[in-house]
Order: C-alpha cells, then sequence, then structure tokens
C-alpha cells in the first residue's frame, strides 16, 4: 500500500462556485476561473437583483453551502504569489481560509505550479498553511508534514518561521521527506527521512487534535506528483479519513 491508495477516500461531491452580482474586473473573474482551471470545480457568475454584489458561492444541488465575499479570496490567494509563504511575509495567524474555499473540500484536484500556471499551486500552499495554523492554534494534538525535500524547512524563509514557532509550541510535529536537513539538538520536531515513492512524491499535511477535541479539529491535506509540478489530491475534515492518513504515515514512514 503506497499513500496514493487513499486518492479514493475523496467524496467528490459535486459543487461549483458561482460568482453573484460582480462589479470587480474581467481580471480577477478570469483569476478565479484560472484558479480551478484543471479543477474539478465549475465557476460561473449570475446577477440577481436585490442581492448583495461580488459574493463567492459554494453551490451543491442547488443549495447554497458557503458564501465569501470575493474580495476574501483576492486577499487570500487571488491578488498575492507564492513569496508571500516562502518569505515568511504573511505570519502564521494571518492566514485566512475563505469560507468558499473551505467548503470545496474532499472534491479532487488537478493543480500545477509554474511555469504552467502562476496560481494553482498557491491553493496547496494556503491550505497547507491553514492547517498549520490550526494545529498552532489548538496547541496540542500531532502534526505531521511532507515536504519532499526536508531541506526546504531550512531554505525557506516562511516555512523555517512556521515549523520554528510550531516547535515552540506543545505540538507533536513529525516531518518528512528526501533527507538535507536536520533540526537543533534542543528541537522536540521528529523527523522522518527516506527514498521511497511516499517520500519522494507526497505532499500532506495531517492534524490529529487530541482524543477529547471536536471531530471538526480534524483536517488533512494529500496531494500527490504526477508528473514534474503536477498535483492530485484532496483536502479534508472527515475525521476517519484524517485518522486513517495519520495511521498509514505513523507506521510506514
Amino acid at each position: 500500500m503506497t499513500l496514493r491508495e487513499f486518492l479514493g477516500a475523496a467524496e467528490d461531491p459535486d459543487r461549483s462556485l458561482v460568482v453573484l452580482n460582480r462589479t470587480a474586473p474581467n481580471p480577477v473573474q478570469n483569476m478565479l476561473e484560472g484558479l480551478f482551471g484543471e479543477h474539478s470545480i465549475d465557476v460561473s457568475e449570475i446577477e440577481l437583483p436585490d442581492a448583495e454584489a461580488d459574493q463567492v458561492l459554494v453551490v451543491e444541488d442547488d443549495q447554497v453551502l458557503a458564501s465569501s465575499p470575493l474580495s476574501d479570496l483576492q486577499d487570500a490567494i487571488l491578488f498575492i504569489n507564492s513569496d508571500l509563504f516562502i518569505t515568511g511575509t504573511r505570519d502564521l495567524e494571518e492566514i485566512e481560509l475563505p469560507e468558499a474555499l473551505e467548503q470545496l473540500d474532499e472534491i479532487p484536484f488537478y493543480l500545477r505550479g509554474y511555469p504552467e500556471s502562476n496560481s494553482e499551486k498557491l491553493l496547496l500552499i494556503l491550505i497547507s498553511r491553514y492547517i498549520e495554523r490550526r494545529a498552532w492554534e489548538e496547541g496540542e494534538g500531532t502534526l505531521r508534514t511532507s515536504f519532499q525535500n526536508l531541506s526546504r524547512i531550512e531554505d525557506e524563509v516562511g516555512t523555517h518561521q512556521v515549523y520554528g514557532r510550531l516547535d515552540e509550541s506543545p505540538v507533536d510535529v513529525h516531518v518528512y521527506g528526501m533527507p538535507g536537513w536536520r533540526p537543533d539538538p534542543d528541537s522536540s520536531i521528529t523527523i522522518h527521512a527516506g527514498y521511497s515513492q511516499d517520500f519522494r512524491e507526497s505532499w500532506f499535511v495531517v492534524y490529529t487534535p487530541p482524543e477529547d477535541r471536536d471531530a471538526d479539529s480534524h483536517v488533512a491535506l494529500l496531494a500527490l506528483e504526477e508528473a514534474p509540478n503536477e498535483w492530485v489530491g484532496f483536502w479534508t475534515f472527515r475525521q476517519s479519513v484524517v485518522e486513517d492518513l495519520n495511521r498509514y504515515i505513523e507506521k510506514h514512514l
């Protein structure tokens, strides 16, 4: 068994994004559509009289599951680049996941990095930081994160800052990837290094809270590299899937 077998665990609900009464310029709509260009999420827009402008709705079976101001998506992902996360310009407590993005859980994705796309991979970075923030805010539980190459923890200033803060917290932090970095001797971070398929291809961030916490505190991202800078996967808040992922990683990596 490999992590790839977990790809089938996503429920794959038929959800779409609808931009309501857009007044923002066309490039903003194009950026939103481009973010999900190869994603299994349809992005459309409608106009309704007397409804609020520039809202992004998550729709399933003609029901609105969530809505967020379009400006929230602009601030969170559309008007930024990866340098904001890599350089640590945005602090961990400043990471926000608009409700409209949160409700896209369980939908399998296919996303590309630069140069094929300037924005799609940002979604993975944002979800990763969101999970890391949740672990840091909870202040306990277990966080397991894969970097493919452990050297990224040191090479990326923002990542180094985040895991420095997590290291100072009571969270049990485990990091995974091919060898290339070791924490300081007084660090509480546990490293797991290897060269198997799961180490080489995976990008996961899995947070499991203590057993007495609400099921809603569970969250995981799983992304697997199909080709250089091409990713498939999903994110989930479903406790059973998060716990299964956690057990597999704990046992096999």
